[in-house]
């Protein structure tokens, strides 16, 4: 071993007492995370956007979105439940693709999340203004930013807490709502009679703008489904990682989809699609909410209302969550400066979860200045880190089951095959990307980022960074553990039934 890596080693060892994350998250609470960061501003402010694209096709949009969602869900899953790492696939990308992909796949996430956070925030405070349209936007900013602040510094625990309760609501009201979408459709409600499908006709057609417009508005769409990776950062600190894993991941592409695609048809086939598409890039409501402002059902639209405020809420509490863990994993990886993975005595690295507050403040600055054309803005730019990660963890599981045995339990439908085709997609997203009016300023900014990243990797990072191995020695006796008590309690069990005939 040369000095350098004698060096690194002892580096590496000599912080592992500081950056050790805590497995204290539950199943059920583990899945909420992950319907946290995937059910937010994306779907219910930003679908505007999407439908004033595509018209009443966007449920198409949506179908589609959801189906590559599923794809790079379950291949993050199947990789999480072999190894519930610290950085999850990124460290994960780190092992099979190297450590430039390693570095790339966890800072354009780390930004994504940390931008994601802030514009969840504004749009929590944006919300609060359709009760107090008086109250100054900053106001609720604040609040609910020191509230997340503290819970995210306290423990995980405490975060898994609110993050259940937080996305339990919203599950629970998001389906309240599709019962409801789907009765003023087809059935009527008392004092309005069933509207029907004729709004997904009208104006048009189905598809007004062309095949072209599905396929334009995925670069906007894919923004909604940002969080569905959400379940390997989260395998780190997890009691049971490969049961709660498992059952995460397969809940989480059952409910997106439904949640998706039948959220939307309800919303252009309620009210016209122009009508709905008229908030278009606005930051000052949503379809949602719209829906039943423009039927005169202003109780049920307040509910909405706070609905959306709730899904805002739970995806930024979530980002901030699974920023700070991919910077803590950078910073142990000598990626990042390694105060950045120290963790306080409730295991929580507070140092990055300060850090990853600076989208709160970006986010906030922009949208007191031109909220419109910044939300928009930030999403393109999201969108850029985004499928640079979707793409990476593709890449990393292809290369994964390459050198990887077989494994039981949840598998990728279609193995190699169907992540091969899911990198397409996420290519032909990325065209899209560039083709979108507005996109063009953002994109090339996204790239731009990415260029001076690569060059800072060169120049210093990897003459720094250290793979660490242990991280996957811990992961894979966490799964082990759980195995064994497992096999022993069903042991017992069957014990006990023997003794007792």
């Amino acid at each position: 071993m040369s000095h350098n890596d004698d060096t690194r080693s002892q580096a590496a060892a000599g912080t592992a007492g500081q950056r050790t994350l805590k497995r204290s998250l539950s199943h059920g609470q583990m899945t909420m995370i992950v319907m946290g960061s995937a059910l937010g501003t994306g779907l219910f402010l930003g679908s505007g956007t999407a439908i004033a694209m595509a018209g009443p096709a966007v449920i198409l949009t949506y179908a589609i979105g959801s189906a590559l969602a599923s794809v790079i869900g379950a291949a993050t899953g199947e990789m999480a439940v072999r190894y519930p790492v610290r950085g999850g696939f990124g460290t994960i990308a780190t092992r099979y693709l190297g450590p430039f992909a390693g570095f790339l796949t966890r800072i354009a996430y780390w930004t994504a999340t940390v931008l994601i956070a802030g514009v969840e925030l504004v749009s929590v405070a944006t919300y609060l203004n359709y009760w107090w349209p008086q109250l100054p936007l900053w106001t609720g900013i604040a609040a609910f930013g020191v509230a997340l602040i503290v819970l995210n510094l306290t423990s995980v625990k405490s975060f898994g807490m609110l993050e259940f309760f937080l996305s339990s609501i919203k599950v629970i009201s998001i389906v309240a709502f599709l019962l409801v979408g789907l009765c003023l459709i087809f059935f009527g409600l008392p004092g309005h009679a069933a509207v029907g499908t004729a709004n997904l006709f009208n104006d048009g057609g189905f598809m007004p703008n062309g095949l072209q417009s599905v396929w334009l508005s995925l670069a906007v769409v894919m923004f909604s489904f940002g969080g569905i990776e959400m379940i390997s950062i989260s395998a780190a600190e997890a009691k049971d990682p490969s049961r709660s894993v498992r059952s995460s991941a397969k809940a989480m592409m059952i409910r997106l989809a439904t949640f998706y695609v039948l959220a939307v048809l309800i919303v252009v086939a309620v009210i016209p699609w122009r009508s709905a598409s008229g908030l278009g890039d606005a930051v000052d409501a949503s379809p949602f909410v719209l829906v039943f402002e423009q039927l005169g059902v202003h109780g049920v639209a307040h509910f909405v209302n706070f609905v959306v405020l709730i899904a805002a809420l739970s995806s930024a509490n979530a980002n901030l969550y699974a920023g700070a863990r991919l910077l803590h994993s950078l910073a142990a990886d000598g990626m990042a400066p390694r105060q950045l993975a120290q963790v306080n005595r409730a295991g929580v690295p507070a140092r990055a979860v300060w850090l990853s507050t600076s989208g709160m403040v970006i986010a906030i600055l922009l949208a007191l200045y031109s909220p419109k054309e910044a939300f928009l803005s930030m999403i393109f730019v999201i969108m850029v880190c985004a499928l640079t990660v979707w793409v990476l963890i593709l890449f990393a599981y292809i290369v994964y089951k390459r050198v990887e045995p077989a494994t039981d339990g949840f598998r990728l439908w279609g193995g190699q095959f169907t992540a091969a085709v899911g990198v397409l997609l996420l290519f032909a997203v990325w065209v899209a990307l560039f083709m979108v009016r507005g996109s063009m300023i953002p994109a090339v900014v996204g790239v731009g980022y990415f260029v001076v990243l690569s060059l800072l990797y060169f120049a210093r990072i990897r003459h720094t960074h250290v793979i660490d191995e242990q991280t996957f020695v811990e992961a894979q006796k966490a799964t082990g553990a759980y195995d064994a008590m497992q096999y022993d309690a069903d042991h017992a069990l069957e014990t006990a039934a023997k003794l007792g005939r």
